[in-house]
C-alpha cells in the first residue's frame, strides 16, 4: 500500500463536503488555474508522504465531530494524480464506517481513477467554465476532461456537486450560469450547484514564492454580483 503525498490537514472542515470533515489537502497538481489559491500545492514532489493507515488514524481522532453527514475528504492539488494510494485511503475509510468525499478538477483518468470512484460517497467537482476556449487558456485542459469524468460519475450514480469560481470579465454572465444550469440537468447524479466569489487573499502566496498572480488585476465580485447570478439556477 503506497504513501499519499499529503499538502496539509485540515481537521474541522465546513466547506468541503457536507457535515464536519477532516479535509486531506494533497500536493501535487497538473493545472495552472489563472484563479488557483494554492500554488504551493503545485510540486508533485513536495509534502510529506503519510501512510493510508495513518491519516486514517488521524482523522479517527475527530471522528465524534462528523455526525450523521460528515467524514473525510480529499482535495488538493489534485487528488487524480495520486488516485491509486487515494483509493486505498478511501478503502480504510470505508472499512471504518467513514463517509469519503472527493473534491476534484476531474481532469485526468485512469484505471486507479476508476478504483477512487468505486470507493467515493460523493464527489464536489469543478466545472472552472462551460467554454472550452476559456478552458484551454486559463486552466490548462480542455471542457472535455471535467464532463467525460462528469459522465463516468453519472454512470455509477455518485452524488455530486459542481463547483464554479466566478470571475469578472471571464465567467460572470447570465449565458455560462444557464450552460453550467443545463451541464448540471444532463447529469442525473448532480444535486447541487455552487457558485464560489473569487478572492485574491492567495496574493501573498505568490509573492512569497516568486510567481505572478495570473489574475491579479481582476477585481473580486460583489456580493450583489454573486446574489444575481444565483437566481439564475
Amino acid at each position: 500500500m503506497s504513501g499519499l503525498r499529503v499538502h496539509s490537514f485540515q481537521s474541522l472542515g465546513t466547506l468541503d463536503g457536507p457535515g464536519v470533515r477532516y479535509v486531506v489537502f494533497l500536493q501535487g497538481c497538473p493545472l495552472r488555474c489563472g484563479c488557483c489559491h494554492n500554488p504551493d500545492t503545485w510540486d508533485p514532489d513536495g509534502g510529506t508522504v503519510y501512510a493510508p493507515a495513518d491519516i486514517l488514524a488521524r482523522a479517527e481522532r475527530f471522528r465524534t465531530y462528523f455526525g450523521r453527514e460528515g467524514g473525510v475528504t480529499l482535495s488538493g492539488g489534485e487528488p487524480l494524480l495520486q488516485a491509486e494510494a487515494a483509493a486505498d485511503f478511501f478503502s480504510l475509510c470505508h472499512e471504518a464506517g467513514i463517509h469519503t468525499c472527493l473534491d476534484t478538477s476531474g481532469c485526468l483518468w485512469g484505471d486507479a481513477c476508476d478504483r477512487l470512484l468505486s470507493v467515493t460517497d460523493r464527489v464536489l467537482l469543478d466545472i472552472k467554465y462551460t467554454e472550452d476556449a476559456l478552458y484551454r487558456a486559463h486552466v490548462g485542459c480542455s471542457l472535455a476532461a471535467p464532463l467525460a469524468f462528469l459522465a463516468k460519475l453519472s454512470l455509477r450514480g455518485i452524488p455530486t456537486t459542481l463547483r464554479q469560481v466566478i470571475i469578472p470579465g471571464k465567467n460572470d454572465t447570465k449565458e455560462n450560469i444557464l450552460r453550467l444550469k443545463d451541464i448540471a440537468a444532463a447529469h442525473p447524479c448532480v444535486d447541487g450547484v455552487e457558485l464560489l466569489p473569487f478572492r485574491k487573499i492567495c496574493q501573498v502566496k505568490y509573492d512569497r514564492m516568486g510567481l505572478a498572480f495570473p489574475f491579479a488585476d481582476i477585481p473580486e465580485p460583489t456580493k450583489a454580483q454573486m446574489d444575481a447570478l444565483r437566481a439564475y439556477l
